[in-house]
């Protein structure tokens, strides 16, 4: 059997996604000898295909308790790491290294080349230049502790000791890119809590098909409420986009977790949620009707099933002409007022059924992870294992889409690897 190679580092971070690259530069810079362990044959796989491949790296909210407020209650755990490093960090951090970004809708940042490859390349450049060991196709396969230390951890060929260890392994979103939940498991054989992972910031299942025939339509100012018998529980404007299975886009990632947790909480015997989709939600109805009445005044001689060119999208007319329940044959000055005002009903609550979430292999992020009362987030330290430090999806945050969640990486991993230097 062939002899293990040895290392001897000051600082062991395990994971090379955003939060580990962002943990070794930070300690490397400190004037700590660091190395990077990464499971896969290249570093940020995932990173890669976020924000469909663009990344989005942050949201534009400058305000650090603002920023925290979008993670809900959990939210104050991360005031501490935001006001070290928040949102206008993360946009000088990358603007400074040759990497301008962008502000787009809702407050998303990302990088003006619209390619995640630029934010990688800014990563893999700090870290060479700061001198951190990089070991690719590396999974952890044991780690070995002795009175509540970490002494070393070994992978199939090499065993590596360190006086800090900085474990960034993510969730369980996406595990063709390696987050697999591989740290969940050796946290809860080092005595951390971990709250059962889920998928997260993932795209929905509905049942209607006139909402498969609209795949690939985006729409971007649509409110959409969640309704759980018969109760309105959950409702926001934003980004939608309907796809062949249901729908997706910024908005329902944002509240699949709500849908998601609706639906596992039915009742056995039956009962169904449903989302009502408001297609002109700064219009109330009397608005709307008139808005509509304008419209139709100039296609007074036209058919019902062509009157709606100009109003809504091309290819959302032909869908709700036939939801509409009106002859679309039918001359427009012949439509009743009660059959008008029944279809501008239907644009302020288009019905849909969720029927399920899409798989891990589909979400962006995963909910549940280490307990956050476990983790000191002045420092990042475990508060189980003396010399262990905790960053990034790993941590149990319910992440908005939007840039927040890389937010997280970027925040705890600088402070992680900023302490973990220190030790």
């Amino acid at each position: 059997m062939q002899q293990k190679k040895e290392y001897q580092y000051d600082v062991a971070v395990i994971g090379g996604g955003p939060a580990g690259m962002m943990a070794a530069i930070f300690t490397a810079q400190e004037g700590a000898s660091v190395i990077l362990i990464e499971k896969n044959s290249t570093l940020g796989k995932k990173l890669l295909i976020t924000g469909g491949g663009r990344c989005n790296v942050t949201n534009a909210i400058f305000d650090n308790r603002a920023l925290a407020d979008k993670y809900g209650k959990k939210g104050k755990f991360l005031l501490s790491p935001f006001s070290k490093w928040g949102a206008q960090q993360t946009i000088d951090f990358f603007e400074s290294r040759d990497m301008p970004t962008k502000i787009e809708a809702e407050g998303r940042v990302f990088p003006k080349s619209n390619s995640a490859q630029s934010v990688l390349d800014v990563l893999t450049d700090e870290l060479e230049e700061a001198g951190v060991k990089i070991l690719t196709s590396s999974p952890v396969i044991k780690i070995k502790t002795v009175n509540n230390k970490i002494i070393n951890i070994e992978t199939e060929d090499a065993v590596i000791n360190a006086n800090a260890f900085i474990v960034t392994t993510g969730g369980t979103a996406r595990p063709e890119t390696g987050s697999s939940g591989d740290g969940f498991k050796w946290l809860k054989k080092l005595g951390h809590t971990i709250s059962t992972p889920n998928v997260a910031l993932v795209p929905i299942k509905t049942k209607e098909l006139w909402s498969h025939k609209l795949q690939g339509l985006s729409l971007p100012n649509v409110k959409v409420t969640l309704i759980d018998a018969k109760v309105r529980s959950f409702a926001k404007v934003g980004k939608i986009l309907f796809t062949h299975f249901g729908l997706s886009g910024p908005l329902i990632l944002t509240m699949s977790q709500s849908i998601g947790e609706t639906l596992r909480n039915l009742p056995a015997q039956g009962g169904a949620a449903t989302l009502e989709l408001d297609l002109f939600p700064t219009l109330d109805q009397t608005a709307l009707d008139e808005k509509l009445r304008e419209h139709l005044t100039k296609a007074q001689n036209k058919k019902w099933a062509n009157a709606l060119a100009g109003f809504v999208s091309p290819l959302l007319a032909p869908v709700l002409i036939e939801i509409s329940g009106i002859n679309p044959t039918l001359p427009v000055n012949k439509v009743p007022r009660t059959a008008r005002l029944a279809f501008v009903r239907k644009l302020k609550a288009l019905i849909l059924t969720p029927t399920g979430l899409l798989s891990k292999e589909k979400a962006i992020a995963s909910s549940g992870g280490v307990v956050l009362e476990e983790v000191d987030f002045k420092t990042m330290r475990s508060q189980k294992v003396e010399n262990l430090y905790l960053a990034g999806d790993i941590l149990d945050f319910n992440r908005p889409s939007g840039g927040f969640s890389l937010q997280i990486c970027w925040a705890t991993g600088f402070v992680a690897g900023q302490s973990a230097a220190k030790l």
